[in-house]
């Protein structure tokens, strides 16, 4: 007497389990990897914001009377200097005591990509003011 046993198909379910640990592994590293870009560009982004904004700060008018005030128009041009020298898109708001510098740069994801998302937008600000300490 043969005995017969009920097995159930189950072709593709192993397939189905690997392709999804392989796309969550994918991802995983995506944010990884982007996200590391992303700390990384914002570092570099508010030290050419503060350095921007300490060249700015340095244009100052009046030494001898004791105290200095920023020159506006020279700290603008000392500022959209700098950010041209290191080639980044940045706004200048500029005050007879401090200078503020806006980067902006617009940054490619590289492996989020593939997954639909798009490019962000990276904004860091920094004011620096004369100080005679």
């Amino acid at each position: 007497m043969k005995c017969k046993l009920a097995t159930a198909t189950e072709d593709g379910v192993v397939s189905a389990f690997v392709v999804g640990l392989m796309l969550t592994f994918i991802v995983c590293a995506g944010l990884g990897v982007d996200a590391g870009r992303l700390v990384a560009i914002r570092i570099e982004l508010a030290d050419h914001a503060e350095n921007a904004a300490r060249v700015g700060a340095q244009e100052l008018t009046d030494l001898r009377s004791g105290e200095p005030i920023i020159d506006e128009s020279q700290a603008r041009s000392s500022v959209s200097n700098y950010l041209a020298l290191y080639d980044l898109d940045g706004e200048v708001t500029t005050s007879s005591n401090s200078v503020t510098v806006k980067v902006n740069r617009e940054v490619e994801m590289i492996v989020l990509q593939l997954f639909g998302t798009a490019n962000h937008l990276l904004s860091v600000t920094r004011t620096a003011a004369p100080s005679d300490h």
